[in-house]
């Protein structure tokens, strides 16, 4: 009989331990070159070329306040994309995927939940993960003003000539 639980990718952001539901990332990547136009700039660190379509790469450990401005690339550093949003993560490790027995998540407490972001706690032997909740990382207005920023970087993109 399978055991149950919930897969979650964990991450390292800022030293913090974090995770996301396994069902809520599409992919992750190594932290490749982005490009940053003059705009933009706090967490919004740049945007991916994925396919001719730029997508937002938001520095995680900066939206959450847990360090003060994004850090520069690193050997380790991964762009963790979501499923069904447009939009990438810098995280300083994704680290591993491990499916956690219900048992071991607890729904997160008021205090230290990062802005509201933690939606549980999972705790793994000795360590205590915060389980992020992806749908409460950016808050509407901040979802609007990414993806102008996403319009603008893809309309300069288009204004440029095909090489080919």
């Amino acid at each position: 009989m399978a055991s149950s639980g919930t897969a979650y990718l964990l991450l390292d952001v800022a030293g913090t331990p974090c995770a996301l539901p396994r069902a809520a990332v599409a992919e992750v990547l190594p932290l490749p070159d982005l490009h940053a136009p003059p705009a933009i700039g706090g967490w919004l660190t740049g945007f991916l070329n994925l396919g001719g379509t730029p997508v937002p790469v938001i520095d995680l450990a900066a939206l959450l306040g847990l360090r003060a401005a994004p850090s520069p690339a690193d050997l380790y550093a991964h762009l963790v994309l979501v499923r069904g949003e447009a939009v990438a993560y810098r995280v300083d490790r994704a680290a591993d995927l491990v499916t956690v027995p219900e048992a071991a998540i607890r729904p997160a407490g008021e205090a230290g939940t990062l802005n509201g972001c933690v939606a549980a706690e999972l705790v793994l032997g000795e360590r205590l993960v915060h389980a992020l909740a992806p749908d409460r990382l950016l808050t509407a207005q901040e979802r609007a003003r990414v993806a102008a920023h996403a319009r603008a970087a893809a309309e300069r993109l288009a204004a440029l000539p095909d090489p080919a």
